[in-house]
């Protein structure tokens, strides 16, 4: 437990997001094992309570401002790209629903992130064998629901679009299997006006938004 009078907690929760950020930003760590590296690295072997520990909200704006100050010359065309491989796997996909989230929808995605589908069908077995059928080789684990339901049956393999060199790096994506029951109420906004999913059309306008304000740079 970190002692009080020897700590401020909003300064310990500050300096936890500025090194989660830069861990997540630069290394591709999911957010909790950030934390939990970020904590040990602020306030050494001394145990952290939840509420001197940063939420990932806080944590995501550090984000963004580590890469507006570190990343600004390649991380947006990094989003865009993965953007792009999003889009184009909504569409093959278009027939089980597909929705968009993670950190490509929420524009902090960098070199390390992978691709993250859901996708809300009365069938989701149907997805495994559309994969079958166009030969991608996938493999298949579990993603926490994210209603908190248990697991959903999820879907991983890498991908390199056709019209990129054999030398660009293939992108990862994972496409989680859920219900189409469980589509209800999942789009519905937070108290801060987002979105923890974005179907093709909503991540189609972040794309074209994202190229007008490059081609205006």
């Amino acid at each position: 437990m970190v002692r009080k009078s020897h700590f401020d907690p909003q300064r310990v929760r500050e300096e936890i997001a500025i090194a989660a950020a830069r861990m997540i930003a630069e290394d591709g760590l999911d957010y909790a094992t950030a934390k939990r590296k970020a904590a040990r690295q602020v306030v050494g072997e001394s145990r952290v309570a939840g509420e001197w520990l940063p939420d990932n909200d806080q944590i995501e704006e550090e984000i963004r401002e580590y890469q507006s100050l570190f990343q600004g010359d390649s991380q947006p065309a990094l989003l865009r790209r993965l953007r792009r491989i999003a889009i184009d796997w909504m569409e093959r996909l278009a027939a089980f629903n597909p929705y968009l989230t993670g950190a490509v929808l929420g524009g902090t995605a960098g070199e390390h992130s992978d691709i993250h589908l859901q996708v809300f069908c009365d069938n989701p077995k149907e997805v495994a064998i559309y994969f079958l059928n166009a030969n991608i080789q996938y493999d298949v684990s579990e993603t926490r629901h994210f209603a908190g339901r248990g697991y959903v049956e999820t879907l991983s393999f890498l991908w390199r679009p056709t019209n990129e060199g054999r030398d660009a790096e293939p992108a990862g994506i994972h496409v989680a299997l859920y219900e189409t029951d469980d589509l209800r109420g999942a789009v519905r906004a937070d108290a801060r006006g987002r979105t923890a999913r974005a179907n093709q059309q909503a991540v189609q306008a972040l794309l074209d938004s994202s190229n007008v304000t490059s081609s205006t740079n």
